[in-house]
């Protein structure tokens, strides 16, 4: 015996591109910015910009993460003359040189 015709209650019909969608950075940017607003509701951004709350609480969670990493950067280095050697000693001594201060180590101590 055939099953009778079931009716249809809801259709949905995805047109266009299929895939993943590209955020340009400065669209991101705005809608990280509105997100992140004191007393937005993520869930409701998120609809009003056609995406889910789950991929832009992952936009949050990837901002926050940057945003407490500080960039890399290269520190200067400055290359300075050297500075005038003491007289020399008639025996070998040990100098180390810390922010200004010189400790002199004869060679008499052991260690």
């Amino acid at each position: 015996m055939p099953e009778p015709p079931r009716s249809v209650r809801r259709l949905e019909v995805i047109t266009g591109a299929g895939g993943r969608r590209r955020w340009p950075t400065d669209e991101k940017a705005r809608i990280l910015e509105e997100a992140m607003a004191p007393g937005a509701g993520v869930s409701e951004v998120a609809r009003r910009h056609g995406m889910s709350p789950q991929h832009l609480f992952t936009w949050r969670r990837q901002a926050r993460r940057e945003a407490a990493d500080p960039p890399l950067a290269f520190t200067p280095v400055v290359v300075a003359p050297d500075p005038p050697q003491p007289a020399a000693c008639p025996q070998a001594v040990i100098e180390i040189a810390m922010q200004g201060a010189i400790i002199r180590v004869p060679p008499a101590v052991d260690g």
